[in-house]
């Protein structure tokens, strides 16, 4: 039995053949690992990391089973041969640790493109899906063979490889959802029509992995309980289809998901705007209705929710993926007593979610070691140094945590009351608290290894230069810079102005979007919140585009809806004019699609635009005796994952 306040999260479980030591589940997601469809060392390195962690069962990202299926780049072909040395470099290193290993496997069926694989894309029913909007080729009979030959094959190469079970993947986006859900699977032959008909290629493809990985090693299958979209899959049909899994008495556990990879994928990777164990509904009734042990997933980013969801019965095991993207070191944190230590997930979807959208392998905006877990860091240096920091945002906590886990003697000044920068100022927005996480935990990381927090101390370059230090790292940020065209406007102003509360704009209120990022539709929310009547206006073709990649987009504009924020796209401010004493403002914008000029009136207009680094005191050094560095926003202005990184990377310089 479990020990301490986590009665139930560090209890041993029996699934089927394998006996997990604990309830917390790195359970799969795309990594953007693979190089040339084969796995590679930074998947090995990747997952023993979270092994070393004491998570209690991992399992891997997909493994395609035939040609057919090449949805993006980076993505392991399973079917060949040539990945067996791979499986087991992974395995090996994943069971040095103690903790078993599963694979999971799919063909991503009409949720897919031709594009790499110069192959049709094939599925249940030429129906296109709205993301790709490549019409797939309805698979003939003697496909369907083939596709279910090549669950086979591959689930052999994975018992080859040492995996010690393999999960088939029904959900997100697979052909195996795509036959289970009757808005894709068209089909009136012996696969379409009834529930028993459409889970037919399911039944199949059970038989064929169970006979190629034998009665050692486990077998999972997951399944989406609710697609979310018109005429799919519902969670009555998620269950029948489990009572289906179930009967055939090969499978030995049930993992569950919400919503489809391209449709709803914004509720599979839910970002901060949804509640945490909003898809817990989905394993509680597929629990109520199998004996099978059932993982439960949905925004579970610490290990007092993982052990509600497990006491109140709603699950059996616990998907954490992104809380031990965070911290590899999640478990062995929550089982220590040390769950305050744990770098909590945000939630922010940018450097692992988002990356993968933009064909870039999987990071964490908090942990600038994933991904990167196999490249070595330097060796310390024989004698520790003197390193002063200069500004308490995320790049210089993190350059002061790093410099400090590795041996160094740190002190950090930050002129104001508090750290946490501009991230103290994205965080006090409405639906982004979660954001503030990012400086909270490297805050307590900074003081945990003992480095000397100044707060309310100007660091200037006497001050530095008495110090005699062995090493400076500047981290003072970016202050906002107006528009060309602002010539000095008291009613134009920046967003931090009305974060900072320097600015109360009311009335008709424009907030103008360059960034198209969180920066503009934050505070558009927050003084619409207010009472003002506000109007967002971006020059690109959707406001807050980026949201888009962090999966937030969706969830504002049903925010904006509701709270009368009107959008205007594709548009330009060529000047302004103050009007009625200096109380309103005159804009003349460009509509870049037509040409058309015209003049619009608003009280206010608040402006999210670039700003310029902070970099009077990097000037005010040079030809200091000892070296200085600049991360963060005082090199240029980015977002929150380059000043992370730059702080680790200047921190284990030293």
């Amino acid at each position: 039995m479990g020990s301490g306040r986590y009665r139930y999260l560090f209890s041993p479980l029996r699934v089927g053949p394998v006996v997990v030591r604990n309830r917390i589940v790195f359970s799969a997601h795309l990594t953007n690992y693979a190089a040339e469809g084969l796995p590679s060392e930074q998947h090995a390195e990747y997952y023993a990391a979270r092994a070393a962690g004491g998570a209690g069962l991992i399992i891997t990202e997909e493994h395609s089973t035939h040609p057919t299926d090449w949805p993006y780049e980076k993505l392991i072909h399973g079917f060949h041969r040539a990945v067996i040395p791979g499986y087991r470099r992974i395995t090996e290193a994943v069971h040095a640790h103690d903790v078993p290993i599963f694979a999971q496997l799919n063909h991503n069926g009409g949720q897919a493109s031709g594009m790499y694989s110069r192959l049709p894309v094939w599925a249940p029913s030429p129906v296109p899906d709205p993301m790709f909007r490549e019409v797939p080729k309805a698979l003939e009979v003697h496909e369907i063979a083939e596709v279910v030959a090549g669950y086979g094959t591959v689930a052999g190469h994975c018992a080859e490889g040492g995996f010690d079970g393999v999960e088939l993947q029904c959900s997100h986006s697979s052909i195996v959802r795509g036959f289970l859900s009757p808005a894709t699977n068209l089909r009136t032959d012996a696969y379409g029509g009834p529930m028993v008909n459409r889970a037919r290629i399911l039944l199949e493809i059970i038989d064929a992995v169970r006979e190629a990985i034998g009665p050692t090693r486990a077998l999972g299958v997951r399944l989406c309980g609710d697609e979310l979209i018109e005429g799919g899959t519902t969670i009555e049909e998620a269950v029948e289809t489990a009572k289906l899994v179930e009967a055939t008495g090969k499978v030995d556990y049930i993992n569950t998901s919400i919503g489809v990879a391209t449709a709803t994928l914004y509720l599979i990777e839910a970002s901060m705007a949804i509640p945490p164990g909003y898809a817990l509904f989905i394993a509680n009734a597929i629990r109520e209705a199998v004996r099978l042990p059932v993982v439960g997933v949905g925004r579970i980013k610490d290990p007092v929710q993982a052990e509600r969801a497990l006491a109140e019965g709603h699950c059996d095991l616990v998907g954490v993926v992104r809380g031990q993207i965070a911290d590899p070191d999640f478990a062995a944190k929550a089982r220590a007593g040390h769950a305050g230590e744990i770098r909590t997930c945000l939630s922010c979807n940018q450097e692992c979610v988002g990356r993968m959208g933009l064909n870039r392998w999987l990071g964490c905006i908090e942990n600038p070691r994933a991904g990167r877990e196999s490249v070595p860091l330097p060796f310390l240096g024989r004698r520790p140094k003197r390193v002063l920091v200069v500004g308490g945002g995320p790049a210089g906590l993190q350059a002061a945590s790093t410099a400090a886990q590795r041996g160094h003697h740190v002190t950090l000044f930050e002129r104001g009351p508090s750290t946490g920068g501009q991230v103290a100022l994205a965080a006090s927005v409405p639906s982004r608290a979660e954001f503030l996480d990012v400086v909270r935990n490297l805050l307590a990381e900074c003081q945990r290894y003992g480095v000397d927090v100044k707060t309310g101390a100007e660091a200037t370059a006497d001050l530095l230069r008495a110090e005699s230090p062995d090493a400076v790292v500047l981290a003072t940020g970016a202050r906002p810079q107006p528009p060309h065209w602002a010539g000095g406007l008291a009613h134009v102003v920046d967003v931090r102005d009305v974060l900072e509360g320097r600015a109360a704009p009311t009335g008709e209120v424009l907030v103008l979007d360059d960034l198209g990022f969180h920066q503009a539709t934050s505070v558009a929310e927050l003084l619409a919140d207010r009472g003002a009547a506000v109007t967002l206006s971006t020059s690109g073709m959707v406001v807050g585009q980026d949201l888009g990649i962090t999966l937030d987009l969706e969830t504002f504009n049903v925010r904006a809806d509701a709270k009368g924020i009107r959008q205007l796209t594709d548009e330009v401010v060529l000047g302004a004019s103050e009007v009625d004493s200096g109380s309103s403002v005159v804009l003349q914008i460009l509509k870049h699609t037509t040409g058309v000029t015209g003049e619009r009136r608003y009280d206010w207009v608040v402006c999210a635009t670039h700003q310029a680094p902070e970099d009077e005191l990097w000037h005010a050094l040079k030809g200091a005796p000892f070296p200085v560095h600049r991360v963060g926003d005082c090199l240029t202005p980015r977002r929150a994952h380059a000043a992370v990184v730059e702080g680790h990377r200047v921190g284990v310089s030293l």
